[in-house]
This record gives C-alpha cells, structure tokens and sequence, in this order.
C-alpha cells in the first residue's frame, strides 16, 4: 500500500471515516493533519463501536501508532477525555502507539467564552462555528500568540506566553461585554493536564522521515471536506484550516513527495 491521503471532496460528512476504517487495517501509521475535535466518525472493529474526534482512527487498532501533527488544533481536556473514554472500552493508549506533535497549538478554555462570544455578538450574521474555540485558537497560532503543547513543559515560559496572549484576548471581551479571563487559573488549568499531556509529546516530523525511510505505510485522515477549506471553500462559511490534500504534507511535518496517492471521498 502506497502511504495514501483520504479528504472529503464536498463538504464533510461523505463518509470518510468508513473508507479511513478499512485503509488503517493495512497501514503502520495513521496521521491527523489539520482541524480540531470538530470532525467525529465512528469505527466499528469486530463487535465493537468506537466513537473518535480527535484521535487519529491508527489507536484502536493494535499495533498501528496515531499521530497529531502540528497543523491540527488540540484541546488538552478533549484529548484526555477521549483517551480515557477509549481505555474504559479496553483500549490501550500510550506514548507508543500516539505521539503528539510537540508544537501542535492548543486549544484553552478562553477559545470556547470568545468563540461563543463572538458568535453571539454577530446576531443574524452567525457563521455556525460549532463553538468549541478551534477558530480562535487558529487565529492564535496564526497571530504567534498560541500556547503549543511543548510550552507546558517550561512553567516560567508559559506564564509569561500566557500573560501576552490575555493582554490581546482580554482587550477583546471587554470590547464584547464579555468576562474576562484570570491568567491565574488558567495556568492552574494548565498545569493540572501537563504531567498527562507531555508524555505525549513528540518531534513527528522526524519520526514520520523516519517512519517513511524504514519502509513504514502511513495514512494521512482528513477531517471536514473540500468545500469548507479555508481557501478554497465557500468562504466566509467554511472550517479555519486548509482542508485539501496538500495540508497532509505542511499539517504533518513531512515533504509532498511523502503521500503516493490522494483519494477524495464524496
């Protein structure tokens, strides 16, 4: 099997999860490149149903390994729950069998209060974001602001990134009307998931070279679909990631000479 990229080709919703499920049986690795716990697809395996938002479809499958790649957006506590829910269904998930790129942005509970915020400040002009802060945390990463997952790892460097990113959020919801957030519990909130997260951690783009030198089969999944990349898809009404194939190769860290075919799924 040649390492293959699976995207939707309309918008969302064609049924990717079903074609990812069979392709992952023949592959080594399977990689998430771009969106957040927006895009969930449900994996029948046996007599068994896993239900997956975030994590990439390789981890129930014993050994297959799941990467996050830094062109995707994580919400820490999202992550934790989904892991823990999979453990509960006797699935083993470790930094072995799922590596996190060590500079993927994440995803702060201050994403969801201004996602929501914003949205409701738009009155008819809503764009039916799903209102779990993927948007704004892309907006950080673009605006070098964000907090990725390797900043957990330096308390003195997080604060102080922290600070920067409040001193332009707070400026915003108190232009909104909006609550503004305590940089104290924030970090506390932070803290409490770092010792779980950073496990986790990884440098993927060497360990993809690596895995591809080695002869390894690798499966990008896409989430979302064509039509709601953020350039070329009916904008304003679209996701706020690149959605089309060739994210596969910027969202993971790897060469596009890495991904041997493309299939578009409608």
């Amino acid at each position: 099997m040649a390492n293959v990229a699976v995207v939707g080709s309309q918008w969302g919703d064609e049924g990717k999860g079903k074609i990812v499920d069979w392709l992952s049986e023949r592959a080594d690795v399977v990689v998430r490149f771009q969106g957040g716990h927006n895009a969930g697809h449900t994996l029948v395996i046996g007599e068994r149903v896993y239900k997956l938002s975030l994590l990439p479809s390789g981890v129930v499958r014993p050994g297959k390994v799941g990467v996050i790649g830094n062109g995707v957006v994580v919400d820490p506590w999202a992550l934790l729950s989904e892991i823990d829910t999979l453990s509960q269904q006797g699935v083993t998930i470790t930094p072995d069998n799922l590596k996190v790129a060590d500079n993927v942005s994440l995803i702060l509970p201050l994403h969801q209060h201004l996602d929501n915020a914003l949205e409701e400040a738009r009155g008819t002009s809503k764009i039916g974001t799903t209102g779990r802060g993927i948007g704004p945390a892309y907006e950080d990463k673009v605006g070098r602001r964000a907090i990725r997952l390797c900043d957990l790892a330096d308390r003195e460097m997080l604060a102080a990134r922290v600070d920067q990113l409040l001193f332009h959020h707070n400026a915003l919801l108190r232009g909104l009307g909006a609550e503004e957030v305590d940089a104290a519990e924030l970090l506390a909130q932070l803290h409490d998931v770092a010792d779980r997260l950073l496990p986790f951690a990884a440098p993927v783009w060497h360990w993809l070279d690596e895995a591809r030198r080695a002869g390894k089969r690798i499966l990008f999944e896409g989430a979302q679909g064509a039509m709601l990349d953020v350039d070329h898809g009916t904008y304003p009404f679209v996701t706020s990631s690149n959605t089309v194939a060739g994210q596969a190769a910027a969202g993971a860290g790897v060469g596009p000479g890495t991904i041997g075919y493309v299939l578009g799924i409608t």
